[in-house]
């Protein structure tokens, strides 16, 4: 799963800036902020979500590699990585690149 982000991260910083303004940075963030969500709810369950900041279209990459890195550490079972797989299959399509 790490792989596969990491793939999209580096697709992400070797876009370019036209490609990040036309969408691919804000579909980075919405799954970052998808993975950072799902992380939350297995580590804290039943407190507040908080939601992860918009660091800029330059940060995206950035930002999704945190979140995977750390839903990683907290996954339990196969099908959660291979739900978190298809997530970024889906955001990396969406995204252009």
């Amino acid at each position: 799963m790490t792989r596969a982000v990491d793939h999209f991260a580096d697709r992400l910083r070797a876009a370019p800036q036209s490609r990040l303004q036309r969408g691919a940075a804000a579909e980075a963030l919405g799954l970052a902020r998808e993975l950072a969500r799902r992380t939350q709810v297995l580590e804290e369950p039943g407190t507040e979500l908080r939601e992860m900041p918009d660091a800029g279209m330059f940060a995206a990459a950035d930002q999704i590699t945190v979140a995977v890195h750390d839903l990683a550490l907290v996954l339990t079972d196969e099908s959660q990585v291979e739900e978190a797989l298809e997530l970024v299959a889906q955001a990396q399509k969406r995204a252009g690149v």
